[in-house]
């Protein structure tokens, strides 16, 4: 079964910092782009951070350019989103997605066709 799990999401103060991980089951990640997402209450999901195949290129929305850093493993089929410096802002489900076709990093939710469940980050002021 091809799936993506994400976990690390809580509750934290402004400031604080989390770690996230993607895990896969059931594909290798090792020859995909990986993309990172967030949805808030009330908005609509839009990308944070993607990475490319190679581990050569990330991309950061302008909302988390210098607090968040992307990573992946390929020894542990999964991939990270360190979330340092949060902010209330930052607050909504996050998930993390792929698709079987894709080796470049896009910011666009349109381009993937596997996600996963999502994890809760909730930061407080």
């Amino acid at each position: 079964q091809v799936q993506l799990v994400e976990s690390g999401g809580g509750f934290v103060p402004a400031g604080g910092s989390l770690r996230l991980s993607c895990t896969a089951s059931g594909f290798t990640l090792n020859n995909l782009a990986i993309g990172w997402f967030r949805q808030a209450p009330g908005n609509e999901r839009e990308g944070v951070s993607c990475i490319n195949t190679a581990d050569t290129y990330k991309y950061y929305s302008e909302s988390v350019k210098g607090r968040f850093t992307i990573s992946r493993s390929n020894a542990n089929n999964a991939a990270y989103l360190q979330m340092d410096n949060l902010k209330p802002e930052d607050t909504g489900v996050y998930y993390c997605a792929t698709d079987l076709y894709l080796q470049s990093c896009n910011p666009s939710n349109f381009a993937y066709g596997t996600w996963g469940r999502g994890t809760l980050v909730n930061v407080s002021s």
